[in-house]
């Protein structure tokens, strides 16, 4: 698995994650749409962890420092 996550995207990530986190356990966002951003949320914390998103390969994206 090459990583294809810049410092940035992940911070980025990380940072919607949290604030997505934040508004379905606070109650703002809820029924089935809540889950579905709760479900994004922990998607974006993972691959943030990982630096690696498969969408972008299958893209053709990369946004980690080039060679």
């Amino acid at each position: 698995m090459k990583k294809n996550l810049g410092n940035i995207d992940r911070a980025l990530r990380v940072t919607v994650a949290l604030l997505l986190g934040i508004l379905y356990f606070s109650n703002v966002v809820t029924g089935t749409f809540g889950v579905i951003l709760l479900i994004v949320a922990v998607v974006f914390l993972l691959t943030s962890s990982i630096s690696f998103c498969p969408l972008y390969t299958i893209l053709g994206l990369n946004s980690g420092k080039k060679k």
